[in-house]
């Protein structure tokens, strides 16, 4: 049986994942690829370290799949969407790739939403422009970094770098086009755009635009030599990671609401008619014609990964390569049987209502213990994926909703997900969402699926629906409500937190 390689790069590793064509996952590798963050609220990479990090991932996945390099019929790459990855006009990495969690372009931002900027963007590309979106870093180093800035050449996504690395083209797929620059309704490149951010001398950077599964290119000799892959192997377009994850759920469909609770809170729904809303980005889903419409922020599992890394350090140690959620499963499990005044916002690394918010706990107590702690970060992490949710369900008809990322391997977890939501949850059997989204559309470049979309309805998902606990949903309705006023009461207090860091307050 031939098979598809899907490769998925994320915030802080990138993983190479070999599948069969009937969706069996043979064989998967993965790398860490460091961040480095040089000044506050700067995050990047180097983007060379990260093609040799993908590179040796994709040759251990060979070599993990018993199958030798030419069962695979193509290739097709997934990343991390927004922030910045520049090539000068020789094609070589302009400094290094910037990150979705990076949010230097924080001042930018504030000084846009309190003039026309918001309204002129909304009204043209579907979307505000936030921290880490190209438009909001490009405008930061035209303004703080100008000989970088003009030294631009390209102006690439991640998963793009990842491409030309594969095959020396350039270009993108609509998925990730439309991140910034394109307007809503034509769905392609608008000079008008570019002129909103004052950026119109970089139209010609912008990488040329293609189908998910078109045909890219093929792996070039260097490339074959560094992963292990054929030389001429085909390499698909790709798209842009909540694209593929939705799409490797099986929720890439009109009416299915997709979440993904991974360092982003992801909630995305496809819709075959644009509708606008500051609430959410009205951005292009793979097929023309079709829009993939995101409530974000950057406040999911990224919190419960935080309290592992700060408070449980001592089982990190000790787990023997064995797991470290299991081994917090019964204090987890005990938390959720009893109740707790604990509430807990996962503004740590950002959130719905903007960069100056900040995570809390509130009514804590000398009596409560970690475990009641970890349920108050995974049940504020429900909570924060309902605000986005529930705004979508405004926006559109919504009959089914899937949710995929690390969360969702925690039964508890998503027991919890559909008592918060107060609706059935389906979850499948696909650990790798985002590289199997890949994988179908490098699939469909090469004719083993009709389009990436009908691989997802024939690869042998198992799927398991969890059903509201009526008793539990009201509990969390009652408790949901009681957080989003307190957020709402902690809006006007949070710049005056933020203060409290500047130099000199605390002397």
């Amino acid at each position: 049986m031939p098979s598809l390689l899907g490769i998925d790069n994320g915030l802080t590793v990138t993983k190479a994942v070999i599948f069969d064509a009937d969706g069996t996952q043979l064989s998967v590798a993965r790398r860490r690829v460091p961040q480095s963050m040089p000044h506050a609220r700067w995050v990047e990479r180097d983007m060379s370290g990260l093609w040799q990090a993908t590179a040796d991932a994709i040759k251990e996945a060979i070599a993990l799949s018993g199958r030798p390099a030419e069962d695979i019929q193509a290739v097709a790459a997934t990343a991390h969407g927004d922030g910045l990855y520049l090539l000068d006009h020789d094609r070589q990495p302009l400094g290094p790739g910037i990150l979705s969690l990076d949010s230097r372009a924080g001042d930018i931002v504030d000084r846009w939403s309190a003039g026309t900027v918001f309204t002129d963007a909304l009204a043209t590309t579907g979307q505000t422009p936030h921290v880490s979106a190209p438009s909001a870093l490009l405008a930061w180093l035209k303004q703080n970094d100008p000989d970088r800035y003009g030294r631009i050449g390209h102006v690439l996504a991640c998963k793009d770098w990842l491409r030309f690395c594969l095959t020396g083209t350039i270009g993108t797929d609509r998925t990730e086009a439309s991140t910034s620059f394109t307007d809503f309704r034509t769905q392609a490149y608008a000079p008008e755009a570019l002129r909103i951010f004052g950026l119109e001398d970089l139209f010609n950077a912008l990488p040329p635009v293609a189908h998910s599964a078109d045909i890219a290119g093929q792996v070039t000799a260097d490339a074959a030599e560094r992963t292990g892959l054929r030389k001429g192997t085909p390499v698909a377009c790709g798209l842009h990671d909540v694209a593929a994850s939705a799409l490797g759920m099986g929720g890439h469909e009109d009416g299915v609401l997709a979440i993904v609770a991974g360092t982003y809170s992801i909630n995305e729904v496809v819709s075959s008619q644009p509708r606008v809303d500051r609430r959410w980005f009205c951005r292009n889903a793979i097929d023309a014609g079709r829009w993939n419409n995101m409530s974000i922020s950057p406040a999911s599992t990224a919190n419960y990964d935080w309290f592992l890394d700060t408070f449980c350090r001592a089982e990190q140690d000790r787990t023997d390569g064995g797991s470290l959620h299991e081994l917090l499963a019964g204090e987890i499990d005990a938390a959720l049987k009893k109740p707790s005044t604990i509430l807990f916002h996962p503004y740590l690394f950002g959130s719905p209502y903007g960069d100056l918010a900040s995570g809390s706990f509130v009514g804590l107590h000398g009596w409560h213990n970690r475990g009641d702690m970890l349920k108050a970060v995974l049940e504020g992490i429900a909570f924060n994926h309902r605000t986005h949710v529930e705004a979508l369900r405004e926006g559109f008809a919504i009959s089914e909703i899937r949710l995929t990322g690390g969360g969702s391997r925690n039964p508890a977890f998503v027991q919890m997900f559909a008592d918060v939501l107060n609706a059935p949850v389906t979850v499948t059997s696909t650990d790798e969402t985002a590289a199997l989204g890949a994988a179908l559309c490098a699939g469909a470049a090469v004719g083993i699926f009709a389009t990436p979309q009908q691989g997802a309805r024939q690869v042998g998902m198992t799927e398991r629906t969890y059903q509201t606990v009526p008793a539990s949903s009201a509990v969390f309705n009652e408790r949901f409500s009681l957080y989003c006023r307190i957020a709402e009461q902690l809006k006007s207090h949070w710049p005056d937190i933020e203060r409290l860091a500047r130099p000199g307050v605390n002397a």
